[in-house]
């Protein structure tokens, strides 16, 4: 991470009130000019009609902000591709084949209807680096986006962005049109961005889809669904007699896997279950998982015991997958439920890990139900405090409890306490083998935080 503070951009991209500062038509037209300047003077002399894909999800500001920045970027001399409402990962895929100079996503991903966000992927697919994103934002503050003469890019549709998605992913799975078959799968897209390609892909992959949270209408993004909502599948799954659920969230860069009981899975036994299999299959790079410092202990455990190890990355998807690259590893995720199949795409895919977990399910002749018990969970007490202001985590009243607490743990347990990057939260995080201990504390431990600091 960059010694200086980033102003506007998180852990995912910038992402706030839509509508509201930075989230404004001006303030985007500007942050597109600054984009468009950034990356053309990375290319040198070659300056000729560079091309541009933006994607978005189902929100109805996203059609104001797609407007906003395709101004700024055109202004600038570049060419815009419209790829209308797709997953994140279709974008980043897109950007990847197509040759385009960057990839824009307009989404807010789980957050409701009223947030959005604006996010980038570089020509290799890849999201950009701390470094490039504070040189965007240098180039906003001191007004190096100024306006100049020259030619203007052009705006167009992509035809056919769907059905290229679509096809990308049946890729992803050999093109084999039966690889599903017999399978029926409760399907929730969170009337987001996956509302017409996931069910689409599972179909063509020969299984029986029943599809529910999938008319959206711009307010109804991740409104009691989703996976952000885990007994919305649960409930469906059981109501349907499905095999197993599947659950995005709005821009279908994340998913959840329900068994046939009727009982999600987490991030962790997602990544338990496809690590064991990759290794079994000697298929896992290294034998190596790249998770992050959320995911349970219990998830160490079983994948040392079938012969592998986990890499530990800082929280956020595109960490997980820096850490990746740097080492060539091929599989990762997050316990929130992003998940990196880096033979496949260059960013946390939902329908693309969701494909693959139903293959190694199919495969093995096991119902997830079976399939989890892989891994045994050490207990584990999660706390979301919504709070006001930001202050260092050091200079919390309750920082004196934090240490006690891991001082009582010891090697049989950790503690976690982190701000969000796209919401104002505090996340805490209390680990061991004591649940009646860990979430005493944790009651304890927010209880403070929030006479300090919170809402």
């Amino acid at each position: 991470m960059s010694e200086k503070t980033k102003r506007f951009f998180g852990t995912d991209g910038i992402r706030g009130r839509a509508n509201e500062h930075p989230l404004v038509p001006g303030f985007v037209v500007k942050l597109g000019e600054a984009v468009a300047e950034t990356f053309l003077s990375r290319r040198g002399a070659e300056r000729i009609w560079p091309t541009v894909v933006i994607g978005k999800d189902t929100r109805q500001s996203c059609d104001m902000l797609e407007s906003a920045i395709a101004a700024g970027l055109a202004s600038r001399g570049i060419d815009v591709q419209l790829a209308g409402v797709i997953p994140t990962p279709a974008v980043a895929m897109m950007t990847k084949e197509s040759g385009a100079a960057f990839g824009v996503v307009i989404s807010a991903s789980h957050n409701p209807f009223e947030d959005n966000g604006i996010k980038f992927f570089g020509p290799d697919g890849y999201k950009l680096d701390d470094a490039l994103e504070l040189e965007i934002e240098e180039r906003i503050l001191t007004g190096q986006d100024s306006p100049r003469s020259g030619p203007v890019g052009r705006i167009s549709a992509i035809d056919g962005a769907t059905e290229k998605y679509v096809a990308f992913v049946r890729e992803c799975a050999a093109g084999d049109s039966d690889l599903l078959e017999g399978m029926v799968i409760a399907l929730d897209t969170a009337n987001g961005a996956s509302f017409q390609t996931s069910e689409a892909i599972l179909r063509s992959l020969g299984a029986k889809v029943l599809s529910s949270h999938h008319h959206p209408s711009g307010i109804n993004i991740n409104l009691d669904c989703g996976c952000t909502h885990p007994s919305v599948i649960e409930a469906f799954v059981k109501e349907t007699g499905a095999h197993v659920g599947v659950s995005h969230d709005g821009d279908a860069d994340r998913v959840l896997m329900c068994d046939e009981e009727g009982q999600v899975l987490d991030g962790d036994e997602i990544m338990a279950i496809a690590a064991l299999s990759m290794i079994k299959a000697g298929t896992l790079y290294k034998n190596t998982l790249v998770a992050t410092v959320m995911s349970n202990a219990g998830l160490d455990e079983a994948v040392t015991a079938a012969g592998g190890k986990v890499v530990r990355a800082g929280v956020g998807d595109r960490y997980v997958i820096e850490a990746m690259r740097k080492e060539g590893y091929n599989l990762g995720g997050e316990q929130s439920g992003h998940f990196i199949f880096h033979d496949f795409n260059t960013t946390g895919d939902g329908i693309v890990a969701a494909v693959q977990l139903l293959r190694m399910m199919k495969e093995s002749g096991k119902p997830l139900s079976e399939l989890r018990r892989v891994m045994s969970k050490f207990p584990q007490a999660q706390r979301n405090i919504r709070v006001s202001r930001k202050v260092p985590v050091a200079e919390l009243a309750a920082a004196a409890r934090l240490g006690e607490v891991e001082k009582t743990l010891g090697s049989a347990g950790r503690v976690l306490l982190r701000y969000s990057g796209t919401e104002p939260l505090l996340r805490l995080l209390i680990e061991g083998r004591d649940a009646d201990y860990i979430n005493r504390e944790a009651d304890l431990i927010a209880g403070e935080i929030r006479a300090e600091i919170g809402e």
